[in-house]
């Protein structure tokens, strides 16, 4: 959840290592810190709050040296306060370690350090590894953080810088992301690659379970155990301005103008010349396994869970296979019952979240097959499933997510589709109108876009409501569900989803005079009864803003606005209602004076249970 930056080379590290912390700071935001290494003499400055903060006392206390290491921290163990920011150092200041993760053991490493006579100064998880390295340390760097890897448990990536190896860093990595920038006569240590794209584009994605000896003429790579393992270069291809915001005034806007073509790269290679046919040639099980699944279990969090949930009415309607849709956290703990043919998908924008990575092994290690759809190329859910469909997505910085949440449907359209060819549960003709459909989704996502002045100007007048409900049946039902998360996630109005029909079992009694409720009814079969439910809320004076297909000019008569859609199938409804309520969530917390991309609380990658 948090970032870390680290540099050796002849460059001025703290120019280095802040550049990188502001690429990273939608990891992590409540503190941020630097340790440099000069004159062998550690010296750390950290600030609660944001990175300005720690610029600002940087001006007057410049942190000097090639070498050292910096984090922006999202608080685990312990409030966000200056005493719990990174880095974190040992008794007698011969180490510093910044860290991203859990230490689960920490309470009995603490207490055994305690009575050994080591003093803590914070409140983290993260200072006892500090004080573990004191304790374990033998002269020789490399053999002493193998030791303590042995003796700490849980989720961390970790580096660590010492006075007393002023030409080496060594990071570790279990289970939290970590990579290696590789320059010319300089190297770099990241949590992800925005933070050295500046720098170099040529990059070794650490493995759960390996270390890296950083130096300014070469990296070695090893296990935790200490063998040394070969590393193949990664070289990143996306632009590096991809990483900025492109001047729109936030990146989550950005991201949502730029769907468009994030669609349309998720969908490139993926269909065939005619647009008929779907091929993911990704996927290496064989054409009897893909007639013999007889169950998928998805398995994802929050706006990604929202995705599978469309998964879960698509794949079934189309393949004819049984879905169920659990969300990651609760999983594992939770005794599946599944067959030696069932599917486990796991979702994960960042590829590194903890709670879905944690279902991935647990599906592994109950024998069952796993596909990964994810974002990141290299992530852990990308290496460790049996299968990967990539969204190109590119980077989304934004915490809220938007681009990557619609590349998601369309790779679960693109494998609902593929599952309804190769088990020939659709007429032939039908099938070709869907996929010919998916095709065209760029086009549908770019008209969409142009819906965003009358939704501004909707949010302006409702920017100061209290309470905002969102319903639709069917496949509107769990778009209104993403619909209501990215209000509450970034205007912080309460918001909540509800199937329409539901409102009779309950809600009616929170709808009262003036209250915005946003009601999507974009599938033909449940129109009538939709209109039905949108009239009882009506009827209690709510002000209802309706999303329909265009030239519906009934749904005018039942609601105050409507939002019309360009036409597409009624089954490809969630890729063109979301964008709307995307920027519905955006406007509104502009309209609030939010900070749009790093709402309060949150962060992007969930890496710790």
């Amino acid at each position: 959840m948090c970032g870390i930056v680290g540099y050796i080379g002849a460059r001025k590290v703290q120019d280095v290592v802040l550049e990188g912390l502001r690429k990273l700071e939608y990891r992590g935001y409540d503190s941020a810190g630097i340790a440099t290494l000069d004159h062998k003499t550690i010296r750390i400055s950290k600030s609660l709050g944001r990175m300005a903060n720690l610029e600002d006392k940087l001006v007057t206390e410049p942190a000097t040296g090639t070498i050292g290491i910096g984090h922006t921290r999202w608080a685990t163990h312990g409030r966000p306060s200056d005493e719990n920011a990174h880095p974190h150092q040992d008794c007698s200041g011969r180490f510093a370690i910044v860290h991203n993760g859990i230490v689960e053991n920490y309470l009995t490493l603490r207490d055994e350090l305690t009575a050994k006579g080591h003093q803590f100064e914070s409140e983290t998880d993260t200072e006892v590894v500090a004080h573990l390295i004191e304790d374990l340390y033998n002269g020789d760097l490399f053999s002493t953080m193998v030791n303590v890897a042995k003796h700490i448990r849980g989720a961390y990536a970790l580096v660590v810088l010492s006075k007393d190896h002023p030409d080496m860093l060594i990071a570790l990595r279990k289970s939290s992301p970590l990579i290696i920038g590789l320059g010319e006569h300089e190297n770099f240590v990241a949590s992800d690659i925005p933070a050295i794209l500046e720098y170099t584009r040529d990059v070794y994605v650490l493995d759960d379970g390996e270390m890296a000896v950083v130096r300014q003429n070469g990296v070695e790579c090893f296990s935790l155990e200490g063998t040394p393992v070969h590393k193949d270069v990664y070289q990143v291809t996306w632009d590096a301005v991809s990483a900025e915001r492109g001047g729109y005034p936030h990146f989550m806007l950005k991201e949502i103008h730029e769907q468009p073509k994030a669609i349309r790269d998720t969908l490139t290679g993926r269909l065939s010349e005619d647009g008929r046919r779907v091929v993911l040639s990704e996927l290496t099980w064989s054409k009897s396994y893909t007639k013999a699944v007889d169950r998928i279990q998805i398995v994802a969090c929050g706006t990604s869970w929202h995705a599978g949930l469309v998964g879960k009415a698509v794949i079934e309607k189309l393949a004819r296979i049984p879905v169920e849709v659990e969300i990651g956290s609760e999983y594992r703990y939770r005794d599946p019952i599944q067959t030696e043919n069932t599917l486990v998908i796991v979702i994960s924008q960042s590829g590194e979240t903890a709670d879905t990575l944690a279902g991935l092994r647990e599906a592994k290690a109950r024998g069952r097959r796993v596909l990964a759809i994810t974002n990141v190329v290299g992530s852990s859910v990308a290496r460790e499933a049996d299968d990967v469909i990539i969204t190109w997505a590119g980077p989304e910085i934004a915490v809220a997510s938007t681009k990557a949440y619609t590349t998601q449907l369309i790779a679960l359209y693109l494998l609902a589709a593929y599952f309804a060819q190769e088990r020939e549960t659709q007429e032939p003709d039908k099938l070709k109108e869907i996929i010919s459909a998916l095709g065209n989704l760029p086009q549908v996502a770019e008209q969409v876009l142009d819906t965003a002045p009358q939704i501004e100007e909707f949010a302006q007048t409702y920017k100061g409501a209290a309470d905002t409900f969102f319903i639709g049946r069917s496949l509107d039902y769990s778009v209104a569900m993403e619909g209501a998360l990215k209000l509450k996630e970034i205007s912080y109005i309460h918001a909540e989803a509800y199937a329409a029909g539901e409102l009779k079992h309950g809600t009616l009694a929170l709808i009262t005079e003036g209250v915005p409720v946003i009601a999507l009814a974009t599938q033909p079969e449940l129109y009538e009864k939709t209109v039905s439910n949108i009239k009882e809320v009506k009827a209690r004076d709510a002000f209802v803003l309706g999303m329909a297909w265009v030239g519906d000019e009934e749904l005018e008569k039942s609601v105050d606005e409507v939002i019309y859609l360009p036409a597409t199938l009624p089954l490809l409804a969630p890729i063109a209602a979301v964008i709307p309520l995307q920027l519905l969530a955006y406007y509104a917390a502009v309209a609030r004076g939010n900070d749009v991309d790093k709402p309060r609380n949150l962060a992007k990658s969930v890496t710790v249970e």
